[in-house]
Formats: C-alpha cells, structure tokens, sequence
C-alpha cells in the first residue's frame, strides 16, 4: 500500500486526537508522505527528468532507496530515501548528513563535549535523539578541534596592566605521549581585576609541575601586558617564590596556609596528628603576627624534639606564610589559601571524570578551555565587600593601583 493511500485509511480509522499521534498514526504518516515527496523531487532535479518521464536523457539514474528513521516531535518516523547510480553524487538537503549541520548543532556538540561527554557518547546520544543523524567520533573531534583556534586567540589575549590579586596552581592528569602514559600538569592562573571579577589569565600545559614551568607562565604574562601583581597567592612549591620575583620583583607572596598544614601532618603520626593540629591552630589563627610566633615557639617547645622537619618548615617558609597577618580581616580571607582555585579545579575533575588518559596536550587544553569558559560565565560580579578591599590595597599598595581598561 503506498504512503497516500495508508495515509487516508488511517485518518478514516481516527476516533479521538490520541489517534491522530498514535505510532503509524495520521500525523507520523503525514511527516513520512511529506518528507518522501520532497527527496522525490529532489532527486528528479539532480537527474534531470521526472519519475514518469520514460526516456532517461542522463547516464545516471535511480536506483532504488534505503531506509532512515527520524525522531519527529510525533514520533519515530522511517523514511525511503531514494538514491542514484552515481553514488555519492546525489545528497538530500531535506536531510543532510555532517556537512549540513548548522552551527546550532555544532554549538550543542561543543557544549556536549565541554560537559564531560566523550566523542563516542556525544555520538551515541545524537543518533539517539536524532535517529538518522549519523556522525561518527572522528567527525564530532573534528567539529570540537574548532574549538583550539579561539582557545588559542584566548590564551594569547592582551591583559591589565595591573591586577591585585592573582591565584597560581597546578592540576594534574594523564596523557599520551610517544605511545606512553605521561602525568601532565595544567597550570592555572586566576587573576581578579581592580573591578574585583574574577579571571583565568590562562590555562598552560606542561610537565609535572616545577618553579621553572611556572617561570615560563609568568613571562607569558608578562607579554600579555601584565606589569605588576600586588599579591601572588600559591600553594609551597620549592623555588615558585623566586620564579615570582624574578619577572615581578614587588609582589608580595602569600604561601597557601591550608597546603602548609596538610604537608605538615604527613609527617605527623597518625595518633598524635588531632593533638598537633589543636596546638598548631594558634599559630595561624592568630590576630597578629607576634602571637603567631609566640604561639608557634609555644608549638615547637612541645613538638620540636618529635618532628623538627615540621617546625623548620614553618619557620624557614615564614616570611610567605605570615604575609596575610598585615591585612584586615576581607583580605585575609581572600589570600591565605589558594581554595577558590582548587575549586575550579574540582570542577574540571567533574568534567575530566570519564577522561583517564587524553591522546595529546591538545585535547586536554581544549576541555579545560571549555570548562573555564562555562565557569567564568558566572563571574559577573564580585563575591566580597571589594569596595573595602580595593581601598585597603591603595593604601598598602600607594601609586600601584590601576583601573586600567582593555
């Protein structure tokens, strides 16, 4: 039975609207009639005559049909699309394949991959909501590789001249490279402005992380435009303070206090490690920087014969631990841990999760840089009372505060 006559017996077999949307219902029927006219005359165009046309004035002609199903808004719909000779030279427009995916729909497969879907999965859940949409991993790669050009013009954008605070550390995943699995670090730069808006400044792919990569990052930086930073907070890697100091010389560096704590109790034994955190918890809680060292020369007559490594950490390390006790209580928050970093990062490990190994520092730069882009979407405003805090910096900072504009 053609499409035109099972069409009519079944709008004569309807009794209520739950008919007309039924599966091999009026309306699926009517999608299928439409959909098959329409590749009918397409074809007929390509050919150059028509169906009932008995002469063929062209070597190519029809030859036969296969089947694809779509996924209508009435429902699964299977289509006879109508194929030539010449394979390959007639494509349907009503329903093209990879090279007529709007940008719409590429958009919606960045998206996709920049959530934590893989290739294969993202090319799984199209064919399924699309039946009849077939796009293979290679080509969805292919579509999300697009995505490097921006990231690149990203990470090479013009920066302030000046930015009051900006975060440093270090992720850490596995890539291929030269048929082995490599650990990689992608060292993160997240800068806030003198508007008090947060921003990664850049996303940077490197070997485990050292004092000598992120010297690398920082004359990056400073290419981009970036002539001072007013406090640079970090987590303890030996020799990152230098690194600092060699392309910004007045930054103040504030080491992250919750890093130096949890180095500290890996050298503590585990049944004494609640009594020593009690007894260290003056040292950085502390109001002052004076009782801070009084409370940590309290710390290391109890505790300095047991573990002198820990004590000498603190001491040796003081001069970046304690830069925070000279600020008020709004910029002490902000910069005695490096935290609102490692939440960025837990919010890549979400989206990396399905991701054990990437094939190349490419693709891990490219969904990192998706990732970035949709958490800073959110950063529109600042968090803190920055009004305070940009005016404290002013005075600490006299003559180095800049509202600059790009």
């Amino acid at each position: 039975m053609n499409t035109e006559k099972q069409s009519q017996k079944t709008f004569l077999n309807i009794q209520n609207l739950d008919d007309l949307f039924a599966e091999n219902g009026f309306i699926q029927n009517l999608v299928k009639s439409t959909v098959e006219t329409i590749l009918k005359s397409e074809l007929e165009d390509h050919l150059g005559y028509s169906y009932r046309q008995k002469k063929e004035p062209s070597s190519n002609r029809r030859n036969g049909s296969y089947k694809k199903t779509l996924k209508t808004s009435a429902g699964k719909v299977n289509i006879e699309i109508p194929r030539d000779r010449e394979r390959g030279s007639y494509e349907p427009k009503i329903l093209p394949k990879y090279e007529g995916i709007n940008s719409k729909l590429e958009e919606s497969i960045i998206s996709l991959y920049g959530k934590g879907m893989t290739t294969r999965e993202i090319s799984s859940h199209l064919e399924e909501m699309y039946l009849g949409m077939e796009i293979s991993p290679s080509l969805i790669s292919k579509i999300t590789d697009k995505v490097l050009e921006s990231a690149k013009e990203w990470q090479s954008r013009p920066l302030y001249e000046v930015y009051p605070i900006v975060f440093f550390d270090a992720i850490h995943f596995k890539v291929r490279k030269d048929g082995k699995i490599v650990s990689k670090a992608a060292y993160i730069c997240l800068g806030i402005n003198s508007d008090g808006i947060k921003d990664i400044l850049g996303i940077y792919i490197g070997e485990n992380e050292s004092s000598s990569f992120w010297l690398s990052v920082l004359t990056d930086l400073q290419n981009r435009g970036v002539q001072d930073i007013l406090i640079a907070s970090i987590d303890g890697l030996k020799g990152f303070p230098e690194s600092i100091k060699t392309i910004f010389p007045k930054t103040e560096i504030q080491t992250c206090i919750v890093h130096q704590i949890r180095n500290s109790l890996k050298y503590v034994g585990s049944k004494y490690q609640k009594e020593f955190l009690s007894n260290l918890k003056p040292v950085y809680q502390a109001t002052t920087e004076e009782l801070a060292l009084e409370n940590l020369n309290n710390l290391e007559e109890k505790w300095g014969k047991q573990y002198p490594v820990v004590i000498n950490s603190w001491k040796n390390n003081w001069e970046t631990l304690s830069i925070y006790f000279k600020y008020s209580e709004p910029i002490k928050k902000m910069i005695y841990t490096t935290n609102i970093i490692e939440n960025i990062h837990r919010q890549m490990r979400k989206v990396t999760k399905n991701r054990s190994i990437f094939p190349t520092d490419d693709s891990l730069f490219k969904l990192l840089y998706l990732v970035s882009r949709d958490i800073s979407k959110k950063w529109t405003t600042p968090k803190w009372n920055w009004g305070q805090v940009i005016s404290q910096l002013s005075i600490h900072f006299e003559g180095r505060v800049k509202f600059d504009l790009i």
